[in-house]
């Protein structure tokens, strides 16, 4: 068994697609199917079912993955102490962040610093919050993101930022250019949301809490999993959304989106790390950077 077998193990079952791992690890296909097909062959166990034409972990494989994670960790973390004996002329950051963060918040950031430290290497892996803190926790990402707090006795969470939940309508709205709604609009417009279990859908709920409103009270005829989605229905249509300031700014800025509302809710970003694991110069830099970068702001 070698560390580039689990490598390639634990990123098909993060997957649960060959094809997606190999692109994702740069190696062909075969040789990422080889790889498990030797560990499966080696053991006499059988890592994963094949079902139609996708694939999931078995009872033995999810066992194998916490095992196989908690080496690559430790094999990350050997390697980023060595690493620093380079200073920050080397290294490998592993970031996780949930997704407004992660599409919004951290690129033009992440440019930043690489621009300073072009040595560095980072790689950024874009998950839901409760998926960002399991990988930090497993040691898969050296740095989590998320929006929100996270309840984990292992982590250490640092507040960095936060965004702004506003209201936005597209320009055939007839809201689109009122410099003031009137009271009962939100329970008189049609609204496209985020889906259930999404940090912004909740954050918009106890908003709506707070004015003695529940989302039945509204009309909500659409719900989509990805912001950009909201984003390109809501300057199309005449429904409105509420969303993350971040996501809309140059929308609002070329208007092809209005603002109803300001800071509907407000929300905290917050910086997560392992308690226990070596703290690398070059993720060290890369959090002065960030924090810095978000003091300017």
């Amino acid at each position: 068994m070698t560390l580039e077998q689990l490598r390639i193990f634990a990123a098909v079952a993060d997957r649960q697609h060959v094809t997606q791992a190999a692109r994702e690890l740069n190696l062909t296909q075969s040789a990422t199917s080889a790889a498990i097909a030797a560990l499966e062959g080696r053991y006499g166990v059988k890592l994963f079912d094949r079902i139609g034409r996708g694939i999931v972990l078995t009872h033995i494989g999810r066992t194998f993955l916490a095992e196989a994670r908690a080496v690559l960790a430790r094999a990350h973390g050997a390697e980023q102490v060595l690493r620093d004996f380079a200073g920050l002329k080397a290294g490998k950051l592993v970031i996780a962040a949930s997704q407004t963060i992660g599409n919004y918040w951290l690129p033009p950031r992440l440019q930043a610093f690489q621009g300073a430290h072009p040595d560095i290497k980072i790689a950024v892996r874009i998950a839901n919050t409760e998926q960002v803190a399991t990988d930090v926790r497993d040691g898969i990402a050296d740095v989590g993101f998320v929006e929100g707090d996270v309840d984990d006795g292992a982590l250490s969470a640092r507040r960095i930022d936060g965004d702004a939940l506003v209201a936005v309508v597209g320009p055939r709205h007839p809201l689109a250019n009122h410099r003031k709604p009137p009271a009962e609009w939100i329970t008189r417009t049609p609204w496209i949301l985020r889906e259930p279990g999404s940090g912004t859908r909740t954050m918009f709920e106890r908003a709506l809490k707070r004015r003695g409103l529940r989302l039945t009270d509204l009309t909500v005829q659409l719900e989509l999993a990805s912001n950009e989605a909201i984003r390109t229905a809501i300057e199309a249509g005449v429904c409105a959304t509420a969303i993350s300031d971040l996501v809309v700014e140059r929308s609002l800025a070329t208007k092809t989106l209005f603002r109803v509302e300001d800071e509907l809710a407000k929300r905290a970003f917050y910086a997560l790390r392992h308690k226990e694991r070596h703290v690398s110069k070059a993720e060290a830099a890369l959090m002065a950077s960030l924090f810095a970068s978000a003091s300017r702001r």
